[in-house]
């Protein structure tokens, strides 16, 4: 996985350029600038231990509901999928868009849009390509909530599928949860979420539980595991739940003046539903735009 990182650099992809050391404090007596705390985030001191030394906020960079612009890319790819044992992948394009509604709030908005490519899964139906069904959320965010940073909104599904293979093509709804905190070096939290979406046959019922756990180390670079576990509550329950294990290691780097926050994981799913994939290969490539 190293080697991936270190290769998609120069493309834009996984791995830095070299890293901009900060210059030593002059002899001479100059007025110092104040240090200012990033919104949604832990202490002074513990952004300065997350913070690589290429200037980039690693810490702000892996909080899903941070006061700061992203756009990541989340390629997920699933290996021995289906009765057929084929490749599945789905791209999943996340905006996350903060909006200041007063001094006490933020309002993070963040857009999942699902690219699909579904293999052959029985005779009588072929392989599907195309859009699957959008799901915004939206956090209310406190600015002040000690060392624990809490998001709790709601979350809509939008029948934008261009295939019934693709997703249940109903209007849908449900709670979505988001809790961290910044530790020094350790970056730690999970986000959550139940969908209802359609009736009758043509229904979702669906929990999704997203814990994360980064540890950052020098130049920007970070471990990381954060699996995605769901749970289809419409299934009997011995096929309800997907459950990865797995991790790998990621970057927080600028490419020219364009900050990126890359990583990739590797997850096997030791418990699976039926027709998910054994395996599942996980790249992301993060565009940050943080607030000059």
């Amino acid at each position: 996985m190293m080697a991936v990182l270190a290769s998609a650099t120069a493309a834009i992809a996984q791995t830095p350029p070299a890293e901009q050391v900060r210059p030593a404090a002059p002899e001479k007596r100059a007025p110092k600038k104040p240090v200012q705390r990033p919104p949604n985030s832990a202490s002074p001191s513990t952004v300065a231990q997350a913070q690589p030394r290429n200037e980039v906020d690693a810490a702000a960079a892996q909080n899903p509901i941070s006061n700061m612009i992203s756009i990541p890319f989340q390629n997920n790819t699933g290996f021995s999928a289906g009765p057929y044992h084929r490749t599945q992948n789905v791209l999943l394009i996340e905006p996350v868009i903060p909006f200041h509604l007063d001094a006490d709030w933020t309002l993070v908005t963040r857009w999942i849009t699902p690219v699909i490519n579904l293999p052959r899964f029985s005779p009588h139906e072929g392989g599907e390509f195309g859009l699957g069904t959008l799901q915004p959320q939206f956090y209310f965010v406190p600015s002040n909530t000690g060392s624990v940073l809490i998001g709790l909104g709601p979350q809509f599904q939008l029948p934008t599928a261009t295939d019934d293979l693709l997703g249940v093509n109903k209007w849908g709804a449900g709670p979505a949860l988001a809790a961290l905190t910044i530790q020094g070096p350790w970056v730690i939290g999970v986000l959550a979420n139940n969908m209802w979406a359609g009736t009758e046959d043509r229904r979702v019922n669906r929990l999704t539980l997203n814990p994360f756990v980064n540890y950052n180390m020098a130049g920007g670079w970070y471990l990381s595991s954060s699996p995605v576990i769901t749970a289809d509550w419409l299934l009997p329950a011995s096929d309800r739940w997907t459950v990865p294990v797995g991790g790998g290691i990621g970057r927080v780097f600028k490419y020219g003046d364009q900050p990126i926050n890359a990583r990739v994981q590797l997850f096997n799913n030791v418990v699976r539903a039926a027709g998910v994939g054994s395996w599942m290969l996980q790249v992301q490539v993060q565009l940050l735009f943080p607030t000059r």
